[in-house]
């Protein structure tokens, strides 16, 4: 019960109450489109009905809200990860960029040069630890 989205939660309970929409909505006070937009995830109940619809349903507020499944948290942590290797990649490259660059102008001081390029494998090194800690090739 705890991977469906609260719409589906919805759902599943009002048929496990042999309830229609329209019931559930008299119950509620709103019109059955908007309990149609629940159960399609169009729409979600205000917060104000959430302890109404978790008694109509026998269920706590806690329970009726655990919708968010494991995978959807770790598909937004694996997002995450991935723009950051990105990030730290693209931060690599325009550190040694901005050194060849003006290195070509001649106007790269020593310390500044090694700063960039210091900054630049730092970001690497970042990058290849964490991808390994993670178990990808990236």
């Amino acid at each position: 019960m705890s991977t469906q989205t609260l719409g589906a939660m919805i759902a599943s309970l009002r048929k496990e109450h042999g309830m229609t929409q329209l019931e559930l909505a008299e119950r509620m006070g709103v019109t059955d489109k908007a309990v149609s937009k629940w159960e399609r995830d169009v729409s979600c109940p205000d917060i104000s009905l959430l302890p109404k619809l978790a008694e109509t349903f026998g269920v706590s507020v806690d329970q009726l809200m655990r919708i968010k499944s494991k995978s959807q948290v770790g598909g937004i942590r694996k997002e995450a990860e991935r723009i950051i290797a990105l990030v730290l990649k693209a931060v690599a490259l325009a550190m040694g960029v901005a050194v060849l660059v003006l290195s070509i102008l001649r106007s790269l001081d020593m310390y500044a040069g090694f700063t960039l390029l210091g900054i630049g494998l730092a970001c690497v090194g970042i990058s290849l630890f964490s991808s390994q800690a993670n178990g990808s090739d990236s």
